[in-house]
């Protein structure tokens, strides 16, 4: 792994969705959790630094899936009362990681129904 483990995960997303991800249920066995990371990151180096990131779980990754977020075109005004034109702008575009964790594997304490 030649980038640190900070600049390949940037942080954790705690969603509704993502947070019952984290609980298996009878429709669901995997767990599965969910973060936002580098745009350049592939799957190996996400897999690698989520296990040498929470090695003293010993958290072992069974797969990686990665999607784009593609940034939204956003509208600026100016001044309230002037007559300038709105300008446009867009949000950031970021990747996002859903990391799934081995049936053995016990589960990622900080991420547990936050």
């Amino acid at each position: 792994m030649t980038k640190p483990l900070h600049q390949i995960l940037i942080r954790p997303l705690l969603t509704e969705k993502s947070v019952a991800l984290t609980q298996p249920s009878a429709d669901q066995s995997l767990v599965k959790y969910i973060f936002a990371v580098a745009l350049n990151a592939n799957k190996i180096e996400i897999a690698k630094a989520v296990e040498a990131y929470f090695t003293k779980e010993k958290v072992k990754v069974e797969a990686v899936n990665t999607l784009h977020v593609r940034g939204r075109k956003k509208r600026t005004l100016g001044k309230a009362h002037s007559k300038q034109a709105a300008s446009y702008g867009t949000t950031p575009t970021w990747k996002k990681a859903i990391v799934t964790i081995r049936k053995t594997s016990p589960t990622i304490p900080l991420l547990e129904g936050a």
